[in-house]
C-alpha cells in the first residue's frame, strides 16, 4: 500500500542526482575527456536502492517484494527486449555497411552550397534509422569534419549542425530508446507519438533549414565513401513498416534478418559474423538495459514511499498557479520536469525513465492525450540533452573537431528552436489534445 506524499521519499533519487552529476562536475573541472560518463549511471543508482529500501517502512522482505516488482514491471521489461533488439539492428547494418550507404546516398544528391542544410538532413534521416544521435555522430563526423575543413566552415556551426540533426532523428526514430521509453511510460503508441511529435518537429525542422540556407559554401566537391546505396533499403524497410503501424517487436526482428541478408548477398557477410555482431548489439545496450532494470526497482520504491506523489503535487501546484486552462497546466508541467531532471542526469533516456510515471499522472489529471505527453517528454529531454555542455553528444563532437563542448552546444540551433516552437504551440494550445478525444481517433 502507498504512503501519503512524502519529499523523504525523494532523498534516494536526490542521492542518485548527486553522485551521478557530482563526479561529473570533479571531472570536467580536473580535465577529464567525458567526464559525466567516469562513473557509469547503473552503479551510480546502487547507493540510492540502498537508501530507498532502508527508508521503506514496510518489512523488509516486502521491501525487497517492491523492489523486485518494480525491476519486472511489464512496461520496463518490454522496453528492454526492445533496447536488444534495436542494438542487434544498429550493430548488424553498419557491419553490413549500411550506414556508408546511407551517408553516400545523402552526400549523391547534396548540391555544395547547400552543404550545412544537407548534412542537417543526412544527420537527422540516419539518426532516425539507426535510432541514436551517438550513433549518427560518430558515423557522419569524419566525413564532415573533412568537408567543413575543405570548404573553410566554422567547425563549431558545423558540429552544431550535426547534433540538431542527429536530436532531430533521436527523438523521431522508433528505434530510438528515448521514444521507446516515452511511449511504454505514457501508454501509448510508437505511431500516435510518432504523429503528435511530427506536428512539433517539422516547423521547427523547417525554420532550421531556413536559418541553415542563409550560409554560403561555396562549391566544394564533397568526397563521398563508397558504398554499395543497395544496403541502406533496411533502414527505409524499417521506417515503413513502424510508420504502417506494425509490431516493434517484428518490425525490429525483421529489419535484422533484412540487414543481414542483404549484406550476405552483396559483401560476403558470414554467418558467423552475424551472430556475433547480434550479441555485441545486445551487449551495446547493458548500460540502459541494467539502468532501466534498477530505475523500476527505484521507482517502484519512491512510489511506495510517497515521493512520486509528492513531486506530482509540487508541480501541479506551481502549474496551476501559472495556468488556468488544465491542459496547458499539465503540458508546462511534463515540458518543466523534464527539462529540470535532464539537467541534473544530461542524459535524454534516464531523464525520460526518471520523471515518466510522474508526466502520466500530470496529464491524466490535466486530461492531456498520452501521445501528447510522450511527444512532450521525448522533446523536452532531446531539446535540453541536445544544448547541454557535458552531454554525450557535445562531449564527442568537441573531441572529434578539436573544439570546447560549450562551443558545440551554443551552436545547436535546432535544439533550441524545438523548444521554443514547443513552448509556443502549447502557449496556443495547437498541440494540446484529450484523453477521451485520443482515444476516439486511435
Amino acid at each position: 500500500m502507498n504512503q501519503p506524499a512524502s519529499a523523504k521519499a525523494l532523498l534516494p533519487l536526490l542521492l542518485f542526482l548527486s553522485l551521478f552529476l557530482g563526479v561529473g562536475v570533479y571531472f570536467q573541472v580536473t580535465g577529464v575527456d567525458y567526464a559525466f560518463y567516469q562513473l557509469n549511471s547503473p552503479v551510480a543508482i546502487l547507493p540510492a536502492i540502498i537508501l530507498a529500501v532502508l527508508l521503506s517502512k514496510q518489512a523488509f522482505e516486502e521491501r525487497i517484494n517492491t523492489f523486485v516488482a518494480g525491476v519486472g514491471e511489464r512496461n520496463i521489461v518490454t522496453m528492454c527486449m526492445i533496447y536488444l533488439l534495436a542494438g542487434a539492428f544498429s550493430t548488424v547494418a553498419a557491419a553490413t555497411g549500411g550506414v556508408d550507404a546511407m551517408v553516400a546516398l545523402g552526400l549523391n544528391v547534396i548540391p555544395p552550397q547547400f552543404l550545412l542544410p544537407g548534412l542537417f538532413i543526412i544527420a537527422a534521416v540516419v539518426s532516425t534509422a539507426m535510432g541514436t544521435s551517438m550513433g549518427t555522430l560518430a558515423a557522419l563526423a569524419p566525413v564532415a569534419l573533412g568537408l567543413g575543413q575543405a570548404a573553410d566552415i566554422d567547425l563549431a556551426l558545423l558540429a552544431g549542425v550535426l547534433v540538431s540533426g542527429s536530436m532531430f532523428g533521436d527523438n523521431l526514430s522508433f528505434i530510438s530508446d528515448t521514444t521507446i521509453a516515452a511511449t511504454r511510460t505514457q501508454g501509448c503508441a510508437m505511431s500516435d507519438k510518432f504523429k503528435a511529435n511530427l506536428k512539433i518537429a517539422l516547423p521547427a525542422a523547417a525554420i532550421t533549414l531556413i536559418w541553415l540556407f542563409t550560409y554560403d559554401t561555396g562549391a566544394v566537391p564533397p568526397k563521398i565513401p563508397e558504398a554499395n546505396l543497395w544496403l541502406a533499403l533496411p533502414y527505409f524497410f524499417i521506417i515503413v513498416l513502424a510508420v504502417l503501424g506494425l509490431n516493434v517487436f517484428a518490425v525490429l526482428t525483421l529489419g535484422i534478418i533484412l540487414a543481414a541478408a542483404f549484406g550476405m548477398a552483396t559483401v560476403d557477410y558470414q554467418w558467423v559474423a552475424f551472430s556475433k555482431d547480434i550479441y555485441q548489439g545486445f551487449t551495446s545496450m547493458q548500460e540502459i538495459f541494467l539502468l532501466s532494470l534498477l530505475i523500476g526497482g527505484l521507482s517502484a520504491l519512491i512510489r511506495q514511499q510517497g515521493g512520486l506523489q509528492f513531486l506530482a503535487d509540487a508541480v501541479g501546484t506551481v502549474t496551476k498557479r501559472l495556468f488556468k486552462h488544465k491542459q496547458q497546466r499539465a503540458a508546462f508541467g511534463v515540458a518543466g520536469l523534464t527539462a529540470l531532471t535532464n539537467f541534473a542526469v544530461a542524459n535524454n533516456t534516464v531523464t525520460i525513465l526518471l520523471s515518466g510515471e510522474v508526466s502520466k499522472r500530470l496529464a491524466e489529471e490535466g486530461d492531456l492525450a498520452p501521445r501528447q505527453s510522450a511527444s512532450l517528454l521525448d522533446i523536452f529531454a532531446c531539446v535540453v540533452q541536445g544544448a547541454l555542455p557535458y552531454g554525450a553528444q557535445a562531449l564527442l563532437m568537441g573531441a572529434s573537431f578539436g573544439l570546447s563542448p560549450l562551443e558545440v552546444s551554443l551552436h545547436t540551433g535546432y535544439c533550441f528552436i524545438l523548444g521554443g516552437v514547443s513552448l509556443a504551440m502549447i502557449i496556443w494550445r495547437k498541440p494540446l489534445e484529450s484523453r477521451a478525444s485520443s482515444t476516439a481517433t486511435a
